[in-house]
């Protein structure tokens, strides 16, 4: 009979103290911390050079942040109430953000930017909605956000996260296109040994000495852990693709207990949706767009009928439902309707998709236009007639929409529709952590050397408040960085250094191998989504070609602004042209690039 109790003899191509898998704010801040108290650290992640950061490089860049403990702390309880949650666990999440600005200032080296006070970009009413997205609770005067300049939707935090690592490369090595596949465990004393990590074809068996610390992020694009947590067919990510339940799927398997499986966030100007995407691609997200809520038009779903008043604003997805702000449950057929003058009113303005009209359905009656969207015609039908009722009685009875929002449908059509997608912007669930970052089993003990940080198993519970999940990733990634490297227990197996010493981030920086011809110019910047973006610039008397010889920004509206801003700026002959829609940040990060290189090419004429 074999003999469970013997431990396998495992052929460890690795070795370092602490392995860090998932290379987002959490993964960065956690093998940050651990290198800074001694740790030999490998940081990991599933996405190719220039892609990593999860979320955090999509997300707004808003750090939740407190102004008084007490204060904060009832506010955070009424937004996770009727749910019960550790109390050492809240204080310590309410702690770190009541500290937010003294962190920021201290371990990011920047000057931290309130956003109720100094954010004056956008009007102070909109500021405060934003930042506390639920006034009627108590304490909700205590939550600001801190922003690590007067910026936000940038990746100027990711950026700066990302840059502590590089900062760090003789501490930390860096592998892309790694996916942790299992913990290594022991099978007697359940220490976490090291993990098994598939990279160019090859298992490889990393040691950790000192322990795992999982920020591999939530489930956004694993359809099958969306339909049995969630509820959903499916939903398309407004972040990273590259978040597949990876860290859940290894925690199960050593036993870890789970939490807030069911809990997740979305976006959006129509409360968590966007245009129909295809399975696998990032969502687009629009935050104001005035005609697709304001006139003849309104959503639908299966049934043919409205669910929601489509002018509330967003509240991170959530709808009020007797009493309770709630994800709405998501439909198959989700559809904005409209009339012909409501779509002379769209096409007469500004539209920031650029595949509406590709994508729009046309019917000439109400019925043939149910048959083409698949929704019940009778409801639809009815639902136009009850809409125009509205109107003309000056009250919207259904939900409460403000009657100056609403326009009468004309009798005749045509008539139009556009398909929308539930999207995703992060899960929560995850194994359940401890104050010190330690994962816990199905007894609440913590599994030796193992740790958990971000949103991966976070703290966030109900109802949810933006910056919230930034927060977590500094505060708990900060946790489970010192925690692990304080570990003494180390494991003592002997094991290969073959795959030690590869950093894939810091050689992805080298642009010395750029060949450059004649009149040709280099230009640099980090103002992009993804780190640096390089162009190689034809100067002789004008800007005669631009190429993007170097860049990670977004897989989708990044790469279009990748080969519409080269031509619009050698046709108009200037670096500053107009920005790609939804691209903004790619796009002003070439035409800076380019602005540098013509400068040398001035310089040198």
């Amino acid at each position: 009979m074999e003999d469970k109790t013997k431990n396998p003899v495992i052929d460890w191509k690795a070795n370092y103290d602490v392995v860090v898998l998932g290379f987002g704010g959490a993964g960065a801040t956690a093998a940050r911390f651990a290198a800074d108290n001694g740790a030999n650290v490998l940081l990991v992640d599933i996405a190719p050079y220039g892609h990593e950061g999860g979320n955090t490089r999509y997300s707004a860049q808003l750090l939740g942040t407190g102004t008084n403990f007490d204060e904060l702390k009832e506010y955070y309880l009424g937004l996770t109430h009727p749910m019960d949650l550790p109390e050492d666990m809240v204080d310590t999440y309410v702690h770190g953000m009541c500290n937010m600005r003294e962190y920021v200032k201290n371990y990011l080296g920047v000057e931290p930017v309130s956003f109720i006070n100094e954010f004056k970009k956008i009007p102070a009413a909109y500021r405060a909605s934003v930042c506390q997205e639920y006034p009627e609770l108590k304490g909700h005067e205590a939550h600001d956000y801190t922003l690590v300049h007067n910026g936000w939707f940038d990746a100027a935090l990711w950026k700066l996260l990302r840059q502590k690592i590089l900062d760090r490369k003789d501490k930390i090595d860096v592998w892309y296109e790694a996916r942790a596949k299992h913990l290594i465990q022991d099978p007697v004393s359940k220490v976490i040994k090291g993990v098994q990590i598939e990279k160019l074809g090859q298992k490889i068996n990393v040691l950790a000495r000192k322990g795992v610390i999982l920020t591999t992020g939530g489930f956004e694009n694993n359809k099958e852990m969306i339909q049995n947590y969630l509820d959903a067919p499916k939903l398309a990510p407004l972040g990273t693709i590259y978040n597949k339940g990876d860290g859940i799927s290894m925690a199960q398997e050593v036993g870890a207990k789970m939490w807030h499986m069911d809990n997740y966030e979305s976006l959006g100007l129509l409360h968590g949706l966007s245009f129909a995407t295809p399975e696998g691609e990032r969502s687009e997200l629009f935050l104001s767009w005035l005609e697709l809520n304001h006139g003849s038009i309104f959503m639908v779903v299966d049934d043919g009928k409205r669910y929601f008043d489509e002018t509330t604003p967003n509240r991170h997805g959530h709808i009020f439902d007797h009493g309770a702000w709630r994800v709405p449950r998501s439909h198959e057929k989700p559809y904005i309707v409209f009339d012909q003058k409501q779509y002379e009113k769209i096409e007469s303005g500004k539209i920031p998709y650029d595949k509406f009209n590709e994508k729009l359905i046309k019917a000439a009656s109400l019925k043939e236009l149910a048959n083409k969207i698949e929704v019940n015609a009778d409801g639809l039908k009815q639902q136009v007639e009850m809409f125009n009722r509205f109107v003309k009685n000056g009250h919207d009875d259904q939900f409460g929409r403000n009657i100056d929002s609403m326009a009468s449908f004309a009798e005749e059509g045509p008539y139009y529709a556009i398909k929308m997608a539930y999207n995703v912007l992060n899960t929560q669930g995850g194994p359940e952590r401890n104050t010190k970052a330690q994962i816990l089993d199905a007894n609440n003990e913590p599994i030796p050397h193992l740790f958990g940080a971000g949103e991966l198993g976070g703290i966030n519970a109900n109802k949810y408040q933006g910056g919230g999940n930034l927060a977590e990733c500094l505060i708990f990634g900060k946790i489970a960085g010192e925690e692990a490297a304080k570990v003494t227990n180390e494991v003592t197996d002997k094991a290969s250094d073959k795959y030690n010493g590869i950093n894939e981030l810091a050689d992805g920086e080298k642009i010395n191998n750029i060949k450059l011809g004649k009149d040709q110019y280099l230009g640099e910047s980090n103002a992009g989504i993804g780190g640096k973006l390089v162009v190689r610039v034809t100067y002789d008397n004008g800007i005669k070609n631009v190429e993007v010889v170097q860049n990670h920004e977004s897989e989708d509206v990044g790469k279009k602004a990748l080969k519409v801003i080269p031509e619009r700026i050698v046709k108009e002959n200037k670096a500053d042209v107009d920005a790609v829609s939804g691209a903004s940040a790619t796009s002003r990060a070439i035409s800076e690039a380019v602005s540098k290189a013509v400068k040398k090419a001035k310089k040198e004429k």
